[in-house]
This record gives C-alpha cells, structure tokens and sequence, in this order.
C-alpha cells in the first residue's frame, strides 16, 4: 500500500466499525485476526505489505499511525478512532470492551496461567524470529539463507518443546490451551505454530500442540483468519 493509498485508508469511511492494518504472514495479526473471528466483530482489514518497497510498514504515512513501524495496528471507531497496537494488548481490549465469549478465565489465577502460555511464545518465541531480526541476520551478519532458517528452527523448537512439556501436563488443558473453549493462549499459539509449519520445524514430539492446533484450525474463526485467506495473500 502506497502512501497515498494508506491516507485514503486513514480518511476512507466504510461503515466497518474496525480497521485491522494487516500483513497476512503476521502471527502477530493473525493473533488479533483470530480474536476478532471468536468475538464475531465486523473488521476492514487494510494490507501493510512488510516487504514490498522496502517495507510499507516504514513509510512516514504509516509511521504516523504506529511509530513502532510495527504490525497490527487496529482503529477502533467506537472508541474515538483510537489507534491501538501490540497484539496482546489489542486482543485484552477486545475482550474487555466485548466480553462475550470471554477470551480468559475467570480467576485471577487461571488467567496468569493462560497469559504465561500466550506470553511464552510473544515474548520468548516470536522475537528471535520476527521479520526484523531475519533479515538483520541476513543484510548486517551476513548469514546465509541456511544459516537464518537453522536460527529459526533452533528457537523456534526450542520453546516449543519447552511449551508442550507445560501443556502436557497441565489438567487445566481440554480440547483447547485452557478448557475446551478457545481463548488467548489459542489465539497466540496457532499462528506460531503456521510458521513453524511454514519453516519446516521438527514438531513431531509435540502431540498436545499438535492436536491442540488440530482443534482449533477445524473452527471457523481460526480458519478464516489463515494466511492463505487473506486479501493479501500471496
């Protein structure tokens, strides 16, 4: 999306109550993707191509919107077109603007719980894999295209395993990461697990992520909020 095209984006009132700035390999907006499905709330989504041109995400139009040059961003114009960013915390403010169905426990300590899931793969996981960290490897390090994927994988396994020993074992695990309704942990675990997939990633000893993923990709909400089911999509 040109400048241009993202000001008209910006100014454009389509009656869609949302607007999801979006890139549809981003776990990061397939996150909020997914919460917005589970919620049933009516979203635009807006394509930032993060590699087209550089990056549409670093142009000074979009910079406007999110200075962190990051993906997603969500414009809530019930709530004075305000502009929200960071996953997590979008996906919290959804669930605490439209509670039903609730996207975390209700005691305090179950949704410690289920936040240390979703934190372990946004936090531990994710970062070492994002899109700026691979390509620094390649342009600064030097890295060859083998060695980046190698980095990837190694991480990437590496707190998965770390991930189905917690589920595993837990008897607070159902059908879903908590229960047998899905929630956060869900909402962040199923676009890790898509890229790990993408990147050829040994998940074979991880039943409970597997099935777990199984489960959840046989619903709409998270099917519809694929890569491959995007505008964008390539």
């Amino acid at each position: 999306m040109s400048g241009d095209q993202l000001n008209d984006a910006l100014d454009t009132n389509t009656g869609t109550v949302m607007k999801l700035y979006s890139y549809f390999r981003s776990s990061a907006s397939y996150r909020v993707r997914i919460a917005l499905n589970l919620k049933a709330l009516p979203y635009e989504v807006i394509p930032v191509h993060l590699i087209r041109h550089g990056g549409e995400q670093l142009t000074p139009e979009y910079r406007k919107l999110n200075p962190d040059a990051l993906v997603p961003s969500l414009i809530d114009d019930t709530a004075d077109s305000s502009i929200l960013t960071q996953s997590l915390a979008i996906i919290e403010y959804l669930d605490e603007t439209h509670p039903e169905p609730p996207l975390l426990p209700h005691s305090a300590l179950d949704r410690a719980y289920v936040r240390a899931i979703a934190l372990s793969i946004a936090c531990e996981i994710h970062p070492l894999n994002n899109l700026r960290v691979l390509r620094y490897l390649i342009h600064d390090l030097k890295v060859s295209e083998q060695q980046r994927d190698a980095w990837y994988r190694h991480w990437c396994e590496q707190g998965l395993a770390a991930l189905e020993a917690k589920l595993a074992t837990d008897n607070r695990v159902g059908t879903f990461c908590f229960g047998d309704a899905p929630g956060l942990a869900d909402c962040v675990l199923i676009p890790q697990i898509a890229n790990a997939q993408r990147l050829m990633c040994d998940l074979t000893a991880m039943p409970t992520i597997l099935r777990i993923n199984a489960a959840c990709l046989g619903l709409e909400a998270f099917a519809n909020a694929a890569p491959a089911r995007q505008p964008d999509a390539e």
